[in-house]
């Protein structure tokens, strides 16, 4: 099986300029990062190529995640790390400025906004955020439907459903959002991976060229159709969520298939199979 390319892997390789990361699932499984993670970033580098993480996950900060990769021997600036709740702020800058928002979100969160000017308030709130709250009580759930209903919009840093752990999985936004949305009667528009406000940023903080940029990451719906559906490219890569299978009944259809970062390091530096 083969992506929807015409080229080969060693050529759209070759062709990418800027390489976006997921996290977990396709650089670090946990808190184990996997074979060939470093490797390929070496590679990236030495190709005169870039690398930048994103990671939908918006109950932790980025620079929590800094410290998390710096504990794997991974050293990044705070330029090559974005998140959905960086691309939610910007969201907000961009087409709220000033307004007052209630976030329902984690510490960490509340002071990523805070830090970017974000005003925020517990009412009469113009504009509700909806993030992985994972310090989510019933009075918050409470507070943010009540002021949707108040005519607040709603807005949501990411759509996925859960979130996967050690043991299984985790509600996510997606599904704290579904029952807000229950509640309500009232849709959330929802950012993060896969929509074009996401790749918009990361295009501007970049200055990457749309076609030269692939999105990389073991979910379909959202990593790799990040790409795909929004004029860039995306790598499904086999270490996480998916199965090849999986990919024989998805309307996502990535731009090519690995099975892991450490393939595309070694075709990077010759060392792989180019078909």
């Amino acid at each position: 099986m083969i992506g929807k390319s015409e080229m080969n892997k060693q050529q759209i390789l070759d062709k990418t300029e800027l390489f976006v990361l997921d996290m977990d699932g396709t650089f670090y499984l946990g808190d184990q990062i996997l074979p060939g993670a470093l490797d390929f970033l070496k590679a990236v580098e030495e190709s005169g190529k870039r690398y930048l993480f994103f990671t939908n996950n918006s109950s932790k900060s980025p620079e929590k995640y800094i410290e998390k990769l710096a504990g794997m021997e991974c050293q990044i600036s705070r330029d090559q790390i974005m998140t959905s709740g960086d691309v939610t702020i910007q969201y907000l800058k961009e087409f709220y400025p000033g307004k007052r928002v209630y976030l329902m979100g984690t510490p960490a969160l509340e002071e990523s906004f805070c830090q970017e000017g974000i005003c925020l308030v517990q009412e009469e709130a113009d504009v509700v955020v909806i993030g992985f709250d994972t310090t989510l009580t019933y009075e918050k759930l409470e507070r943010a439907c009540t002021l949707i209903r108040n005519g607040a919009v709603f807005l949501a840093t990411h759509l996925d459903i859960n979130c996967p752990v050690e043991n299984g999985f985790i509600p996510d936004c997606g599904a704290f959002c579904a029952a807000i949305q229950l509640s309500t009667g009232v849709k959330p528009k929802y950012l993060g991976k896969p929509f074009a406000e996401t790749v918009d940023m990361v295009l501007e903080r970049t200055g990457a060229a749309r076609e030269k940029t692939a999105f990389v990451g073991d979910r379909l719906y959202t990593d790799v159709a990040t790409g795909v559906k929004n004029k860039a490219m995306g790598f499904l890569v086999l270490t996480g969520e998916t199965k090849l299978e999986d990919v024989e009944t998805s309307d996502v259809k990535p731009d090519e298939i690995f099975q892991s970062i450490e393939e595309m390091g070694q075709i990077l530096r010759g060392m792989g199979q180019s078909v």
